[in-house]
């Protein structure tokens, strides 16, 4: 597992591209900065690509994962969401650092 990259503030992917993500296994945070709240936490074997489903369609997301609500409330937030990342060896790890983080945290979305 490599260290949580810096939080950074989440893209309007129509005009500025998608997140800076790995390729590879990691996990992925939101949160709210004005409040401080974290949204979602996420986990992927290709985190990248997992991460272009975090915005509904008409923002640019891509992908036919069954998340409208998250999808529509990080869109309405989206001045105010921060991400960050940690990239993994294996999706196995990946899984268990996120099952963690839904034991430690509080989430907006804890699913």
């Amino acid at each position: 597992m490599t260290d949580w990259s810096a939080w950074r503030r989440f893209p309007d992917f129509r005009t500025e591209g998608f997140p800076e993500a790995p390729d590879g296994p990691g996990v992925y945070e939101l949160r709210d900065r004005s409040t401080g709240n974290l949204i979602l936490v996420g986990e992927s074997k290709t985190l990248a690509k997992r991460m272009k489903s975090l915005l509904p369609k008409s923002h640019g997301g891509r992908g036919t994962r069954n998340n409208a609500a998250k999808r529509e409330y990080v869109a309405e937030h989206l001045p105010d969401v921060e991400y960050r990342t940690c990239g993994c060896e294996t999706k196995a790890e990946a899984r268990t650092l996120e099952r963690q983080l839904l034991v430690e945290r509080t989430y907006i979305f804890p699913t």
